[in-house]
């Protein structure tokens, strides 16, 4: 008898990788707020690099509870998987060297060919040129301006949504990377997810317009994904307080309900500092 075709094992996702594989610290990420550490996680013949942020190193917030950082980078992640998008890296909760963390899979963001402005920039002109959106009015040096302008890139705006939805409070412009395969990701989105509006971004561009046919039916998809019970209602329940999800829910609703991008609410800072 001819022997059995050998069949290959299954290559683990990315975000297996991460929870199953061998962590290895290899430096520190000292520009940060909180401990960041940049590792590889390896299991068998699989491996990459990642970012490793330990509960131990996250520095405590006013607005936050103390040691949950973490746990809401892993729940953006989640909605973001949701809404079809993936605009997030692959994001674990695990144990680590010094102890539970968020391990992310590391994004190695492609720097603007010569000549191409990128994502954001400062421009002399009072209105945005086309192709361009206008967030606000920047003070560049003593009395002088600048307009500060986004690109009008639908990877952006597809994340200027799921910032609403998680209610991020902190989305700068060090916060975007462009992957060499074209894909747009969000980082660092440890202040998400607060009852309270928390919104403070760069991607203000749209305020106020209506959102995209494909934004409402990934906001009816979330919807239904977090309803009680749903394995995604589930999943976040462990990572964020009851509260937080039924404002998750709200927020969602509310999109839906107004049809439009969120403005600022005028009771906290709109735009996040330093905005990079």
């Amino acid at each position: 008898m001819p022997a059995p075709e050998r069949i290959p094992p299954r290559s683990l996702t990315s975000a297996e990788l991460l929870a199953r594989g061998e962590l290895t610290v290899l430096g520190q990420i000292r520009e940060a707020s909180n401990a960041v550490l940049y590792c590889s996680v390896a299991y068998g013949d699989e491996s990459a690099a990642c970012v490793y942020k330990p509960v131990a190193g996250e520095r405590p917030l006013w607005d936050f509870p103390d040691g949950t950082l973490a746990q809401r980078e892993v729940a953006a992640y989640e909605v973001s998987c949701a809404t079809g998008w993936d605009l997030v890296p692959p994001t674990v909760l695990r144990g680590g060297p010094y102890g539970e963390g968020m391990v992310q899979l590391w994004i190695e963001p492609v720097e603007p060919a010569e000549g191409d402005p990128g994502l954001l920039a400062l421009v002399e002109d009072e209105e945005p040129a086309d192709g361009w959106k206008a967030v606000a009015l920047a003070e560049v040096d003593e009395g002088r301006t600048a307009l500060l302008v986004h690109a009008d890139d639908e990877r952006l705006r597809r994340l200027a949504v799921l910032d609403a939805v998680i209610n991020n409070g902190d989305r700068k412009g060090g916060h975007l990377l462009p992957a060499p395969d074209g894909r747009l990701y969000g980082i660092d989105h440890g202040v998400t997810f607060n009852v309270d509006d928390k919104l403070r971004t760069l991607l203000w561009g749209w305020a106020g317009e209506s959102l995209t046919s494909e934004a409402v039916g990934a906001l009816k998809g979330l919807a239904e994904a977090l309803r009680p019970r749903q394995p995604l209602a589930v999943r976040l329940a462990s990572l964020i307080t009851e509260a937080e999800l039924d404002a998750t829910r709200a927020r969602v609703g509310g999109l839906l309900s107004s049809g439009v991008h969120p403005a600022p609410s005028g009771e906290w800072p709109a735009i996040p500092w330093p905005p990079v």
